[in-house]
């Protein structure tokens, strides 16, 4: 597994604003990941702590990864990588994931406008939030996970298999798609409040 750093420069201090890592997942496994998806089980995402649908600032379809014995290597394995991380860079106090990992799927004119992942309510305890890239980049266009750091925009990488971990106070947005589709794993590590 390469580990890569934001900006692809290992720094000398600890704290980054995102870090990404490519090999977790072997090309295998990231299409048994990809047939999880069930139309049947699908939901249109909605914004965390509403249960209405808001299509002016967030567009996509998700599905749930139940916690189940079957699952458990994909949650071991994410969970294993956001211990890694904390444990390079954020030292902060985690206990796990507390909500399902949900597959995302943007369609054309889908999108996420700028948001945090962490705030008040349910997303009080997020601290590291994992998203994990299922499509081929040459299978969609738009679609960028970008972040807002110093005022700049900065893309992350889009190869399929890359897992970006990042804190979940860090604001980013998914740009809409404008061909094709793309899936990916989006998860959350929560932990006491901080403080």
């Amino acid at each position: 597994m390469s580990i890569n750093y934001s900006f692809g420069l290992p720094l000398k201090h600890n704290y980054v604003d995102f870090v990404y890592y490519n090999g977790l997942f072997l090309p295998h496994e990231t299409d048994k990941i990809l047939n999880f998806w069930d139309d049947n089980k699908k939901i249109k995402a909605t914004l965390s702590g509403q249960e209405k649908y808001n299509d002016e600032l967030r567009k996509s379809s998700v599905q749930f990864i139940e916690n189940t014995p079957e699952n458990d290597w994909v949650y071991n394995r994410l969970a294993n990588l956001a211990i890694k991380c904390n444990n390079e860079r954020y030292w902060f106090d985690l206990l796990g994931f507390h909500q399902e990992l949900q597959l995302t799927r943007y369609s054309e004119g889908d999108f996420f406008d700028w948001h945090l992942d962490f705030g008040p309510g349910e997303i009080s305890a997020r601290k590291l939030s994992i998203t994990t890239q299922l499509s081929d980049s040459d299978e969609y266009e738009g679609g960028d996970l970008q972040f807002m750091i110093n005022q700049k925009i900065v893309n992350a990488p889009r190869e399929k298999g890359t897992i970006i971990v990042f804190p979940s106070f860090i604001m980013h947005r998914v740009t809409p798609i404008t061909k094709g589709e793309r899936k990916s794993i989006v998860g959350w590590v929560s932990g006491p409040p901080f403080r």
